[in-house]
């Protein structure tokens, strides 16, 4: 995979999303300088850093490196330990058998909910 790093969007994304430079360096467990290289252009990121890069700043690495100008994220990481709710859910779904009835019957309960 070609990783070049579009620093507009980066900083657009970091941007947008509200935080600074070291808020950004310390969700994804940098130090301040070496996201800093990343925003100025002196360094390209791993695919493994860029991946954080893309979890952190709620986007997509493909938008991050122009293979497409949707910047919504085409995946999401779930923790057991920051959803756990969210994370039972998945796992419950997973072990379903019949994984199509089971989703009307969760969009089904999600609208009645959404009701009150």
């Amino acid at each position: 995979m070609d990783i070049t790093l579009n620093i507009e969007r980066l900083i657009e994304c970091r941007e947008k999303k509200g935080i600074t430079k070291m808020e950004t360096a310390k969700r994804m467990n940098l130090s301040q300088p070496a996201y800093v290289r990343y925003e100025n252009g002196d360094r390209t990121p791993s695919i493994q850093t860029l991946k954080v890069i893309a979890n952190t700043l709620d986007t997509s690495v493909e938008y991050l490196t122009n293979k497409t100008d949707d910047p919504l994220p085409n995946c999401f990481e779930i923790t057991k330990e920051e959803n756990a709710n969210l994370f039972k859910f998945i796992e419950i779904y997973n072990k379903n058998d019949n994984k199509q009835e089971f989703m009307k019957r969760i969009l089904h309960y999600a609208k009645e909910i959404s009701k009150k």
